[in-house]
């Protein structure tokens, strides 16, 4: 990955967008607030939590990193081993931050991502320098992942393959999980961002 962000910061994608709020965050809300999906009473209180999770995003999120090409949705499903990793799914490539391609690989409790994170960043740093200040967006990217990821899903409801491959979309505990998912989201925002150095 370290690799592949050497070569996207020499030349940033002119087709494709720059990751931020508008994206993320607004357009999706929009959609959110429009789709039948959502069962009417539960609606309120989703759109209560969603509205509380933006503003919350809206205070972390900054625009101060060079952005480079990212692959833009690199979980380990994306990554497929033969002879050397590949990288797969391309659809969410755009310009942003490098932590943006990093984050999705911790996993677990927070010592168990502080691990991670520091054998990541230790292999990252041998062809790559990561701008450690990148580490205070992991939970506002997390935050604008949740809400773009549900706002893509309905967008394409439609399309026959969608209402079968998500059925669970049109369940009211789906929903009510999303909204407690947000208030928990909040509350990762407002903790300390994942650091290598203790704080003092």
């Amino acid at each position: 990955m370290a690799r592949i962000h050497q070569v996207g910061q020499q030349k940033l994608f002119s087709e494709r967008p720059t990751m931020g709020l508008d994206e993320y965050l607004y357009q999706p809300r929009a959609v959110l607030e429009r789709t039948s999906l959502i069962p009417a009473k539960l609606k309120p209180a989703f759109l209560t939590a969603l509205d509380s999770l933006i503003s919350e995003v809206e205070q972390y999120w900054t625009t101060d990193w060079a952005p480079v090409r990212l692959h833009g949705d690199c979980h380990p499903g994306n990554i497929l081993w033969r002879d050397g990793p590949l990288f797969v799914d391309l659809d969410d490539a755009r310009n942003g931050p490098a932590i943006q391609d990093l984050w999705m690989l911790l996993h677990g409790e927070r010592q168990e991502q502080l691990i991670q994170l520091d054998i990541l960043l230790e292999a990252y740093g041998e062809f790559a320098d990561f701008d450690s200040q990148q580490l205070k967006l992991i939970e506002p990217l997390r935050a604008m992942r949740m809400v773009h990821y549900l706002a893509w899903v309905t967008r394409r409801w439609q399309d026959p393959a969608f209402p079968k491959s998500f059925p669970w979309m049109t369940d009211e505990s789906f929903w009510l999980r999303q909204t407690s998912a947000f208030m928990e989201q909040v509350k990762l925002l407002q903790a300390p961002p994942l650091q290598l150095m203790p704080m003092y």
